[in-house]
């Protein structure tokens, strides 16, 4: 069966809390087992907004790569790196924004977004109106088909798309096409081949979808087709050229469940955040100060645990037989906002130390950490330099 391929990043802009580690690294130790993952951490985007401290952009890699092993992200399964330490991913960069329509990087919707939210900095850059670019690019040096993203970073996966589209059309015609896409049909086997001729065709002539599916099933499933000819496969299914750069797919997943200490996002901006390694001294104060039921000023007050920050971390944490004493004792003011909190603490620690004790050997060694990190950069820069002979091959920069 052929591997499909995830890749996926953060910022190395500050800590990692809580709601990253619900939000993005939980799914990402899940689909270590289920598929080849990729996981960088991305230092050349951190610049597009933090171009002006780069000391703390250094500390924060390390430190993210940190939390990632102590999230349970596993080096023997997924392979992690550094994005700067890949130049690849630069190269591609700069070669796509050869044929990247301005317009198309400017109607990205995060684009105006986040020049509004962060209005404090200046975002008029070249290194910030391309990073969509970037991020194209990033994906698409290792031909990864699932990129797992939120519903907000759904219309840069397309954008990536859009640029996939474009390249192969204006690349992706070698010379002897379609008798080559011919000889490599042959080579499925008389069986495989007869079915993919039913499919490409009652795609071509009918516009069926499905027969488009299962015939990319079908190719998905050969073992014994080289690279090149599965490309040229793909690409002749499709009515175009060889598949140089790979279309990748959203691999939706759901936000973060974890609320801020205030009842907002959990968000280093809103200073509400609880740290992914944080001290349990310092998680059980944070909690502890939470802020509560306005209606409730004094012990004997009743309150309403919809309107308290704290119910948000019991729907997170605590089963449905201490939500329910939760409800009648802030109903009743049968309990105090301590007695509420205490529970919430005693989860989130619970939580956290298996984190805390993942974290050590790296935190003591941090060789250990860098040659994890060095093979990762390694094998990444393997698959990205494949990608790229075959990316200046089709641009005529493949001089012999």
């Amino acid at each position: 069966m052929y591997t499909q391929r995830v890749l996926s990043g953060m910022r190395s802009t500050g800590a990692l809390h809580m709601g990253h580690y619900h939000g993005v690294l939980t799914n990402w130790v899940a689909l270590q087992h289920e598929y080849d993952c990729l996981f960088f951490v991305a230092d050349w985007h951190a610049l597009t907004t933090h171009y002006d401290t780069p000391d703390a952009i250094e500390h924060h890699v390390w430190e993210m790569l940190i939390d990632w092993l102590a999230a349970g992200v596993d080096p023997a399964r997924a392979t992690l790196f550094i994005q700067s330490r890949v130049p690849e991913h630069a190269e591609l960069h700069l070669l796509l924004s050869m044929i990247t329509p301005l317009g198309w990087l400017e109607r990205v919707p995060t684009y105006k977004e986040q020049q509004e939210k962060l209005h404090e900095k200046d975002l008029n850059t070249y290194g910030f109106l391309g990073y969509p670019l970037l991020q194209a690019a990033d994906i698409l040096a290792y031909r990864a088909n699932l990129v797992p993203v939120g519903e907000d970073q759904v219309p840069h996966i397309e954008f990536t798309r859009e640029i996939v589209r474009r390249f192969n059309h204006f690349y992706g015609r070698e010379p002897g096409f379609e008798q080559k896409a011919e000889n490599a049909i042959k080579k499925l086997g008389s069986k495989k081949a007869r079915l993919y001729d039913e499919l490409r065709t009652r795609y071509q002539e009918q516009g069926d979808d499905a027969a488009l599916e299962a015939a990319r099933a079908l190719l998905n499933e050969q073992q014994n087709v080289s690279l090149g000819d599965r490309e040229r496969l793909f690409g002749y299914l499709e009515g175009g050229g060889k598949m140089i750069l790979v279309e990748p797919q959203s691999l939706l997943t759901k936000a973060s469940r974890v609320p801020g200490l205030d009842g907002q996002k959990m968000s280093k901006s809103y200073h509400n955040t609880i740290g992914l390694r944080e001290a349990p001294a310092s998680v059980t104060k944070k909690i502890r100060t939470m802020p509560t039921d306005p209606a409730r000023v004094r012990r004997t007050d009743p309150g309403d645990p919809e309107k308290c920050p704290v119910w948000q971390f019991h729907l997170v944490y605590s089963d449905d037989g201490l939500r329910q004493w939760v409800r009648e004792g802030c109903h009743s003011a049968g309990i105090g906002c301590l007695d509420c909190k205490q529970p919430v603490i005693d989860a989130v620690l619970k939580e956290q130390a298996p984190m805390l004790e993942r974290a050590k050997p790296y935190q003591e060694d941090l060789a250990l950490l860098r040659s994890i990190v060095a093979d990762g950069c390694e094998k990444a820069r393997k698959l990205a330099t494949e990608t790229m002979r075959d990316v200046r091959q089709a641009m005529g920069l493949s001089y012999s």
